[in-house]
């Protein structure tokens, strides 16, 4: 008899998290909503987002554009993915805590393996081998590292009134994702319409950028964007596909001149970032979900884009966001698709002041 798992299911199309039970048979995933509604994933269709670390929920997804998800608590479920054979074997359950030590060493040794592989078989997917390696504790000492570099205290929007609206923004895309990375979001004050993310859950705004926003809703779309970039580890890849493996290894096993010298690399590498489009468009479409989840109007997200995209006369100004990330027609045209595949109730995001007041509390 198969064991049934708790879990809650997202249908792609509403924010609403459905209880459900699930099975695992030869077929596939069985999943049984309380209707009595009954859904089948084959394994081929499914990938694993999250669950490979202990203590870690377990994210299954189905779907490219706006999948659908499955949430369950109990990693025993990838062992039985994986007893399940062929497919099923690409589904990994979390390190133990007692081995984080072991496996950051490997992960060091990977690294030095594959120093030689990326430049044979291709950088782009030799670095996501490696990225995913990496412990969340690695990423977040070298975001946080590149993001001390790049903009230091004196740089940094202080304003306590701003600093809350933008947790309180944060707070409520994060509340229903997993709870991987502790977000932060710092506010440089330097006029250039542009933000990044960095390993670790670090995410820069730029003054420029802020105040280039007509609603908190457009904000809103721009930091569910960046998170994204977070939560595929795009930034991660891109470190380690740009760094030396010797530095990469150094760095990983605590040595604090390399983690000094290896953020330095990183905040450069950070200053001149690109994503590939296949980035994009995941950070786009998963973006768009937490939006969605949040009950935030995902259109926000879109008329940003399109109004930096039809200012031509201000394109110096805006071309630093928009070379990191190319706000082409045929991505916004895709926006624009998603968008419409939703039907979820959304609520205003309500700061207590007019919007404009907000963005220009930093450098005021």
């Amino acid at each position: 008899m198969p064991t049934v798992f708790s879990a809650h299911y997202l249908d792609g199309r509403t924010a609403e998290r459905r209880p459900a039970s699930v099975r695992v048979g030869a077929a596939g995933l069985e999943i049984t909503l309380p209707d009595g509604r009954t859904h089948r994933w084959p394994l081929a269709d499914v990938r694993q987002t999250q669950g490979f670390y202990a203590g870690e929920q377990v994210r299954l997804e189905r779907g490219r554009a706006v999948p659908e998800v499955l949430l369950v608590e109990d990693p025993a479920l990838l062992a039985a993915l994986r007893r399940a054979g062929g497919a099923g074997r690409s589904f990994h359950g979390p390190r133990r805590r007692s081995l984080r030590v072991l496996l950051t060493g490997l992960a060091a040794l990977a690294v030095v393996a594959l120093a030689g592989a990326l430049h044979v078989w291709g950088v782009p997917a030799a670095s996501s081998v490696v990225a995913s390696l990496l412990p969340v504790a690695w990423e977040d000492r070298i975001g946080g590292a590149a993001v001390a570099q790049i903009v230091p205290p004196e740089r940094r929007c202080p304003d306590t009134t701003l600093n809350a609206v933008l947790d309180a923004l944060v707070a409520r895309l994060v509340a229903q994702a997993p709870p991987t990375y502790r977000i932060r979001v710092t506010v440089m004050d330097h006029p250039a319409v542009n933000a990044f993310a960095a390993p670790g859950g670090h995410v820069v705004v730029f003054r420029g950028l802020l105040q280039r926003t007509r609603t908190p809703e457009e904000l809103a779309g721009v930091l569910a964007h960046e998170l994204q970039h977070v939560y595929h580890r795009h930034g991660t890849r891109l470190l380690v596909q740009h760094a030396s493996a010797a530095l990469l290894v150094a760095a990983v096993a605590g040595d604090v001149s390399a983690l000094t010298a290896y953020s330095l690399e990183a905040a450069r590498v950070l200053g001149t970032l690109r994503y590939a489009r296949q980035h994009e468009a995941e950070a786009d479409a998963d973006g768009l979900r937490m939006l969605v989840a949040a009950r935030i109007d995902p259109d926000g997200m879109v008329s940003f884009l399109e109004t930096l995209a039809a200012r031509e006369q201000d394109r110096p100004a805006v071309l630093a966001y928009l070379s990191s990330h190319p706000a082409t027609e045929e991505r916004i045209a895709a926006l624009r698709r998603l968008a419409a595949e939703v039907r979820t109730p959304v609520a205003p995001i309500v700061t207590g002041s007019d919007w404009k007041d907000v963005t220009r509390l930093c450098g005021a």
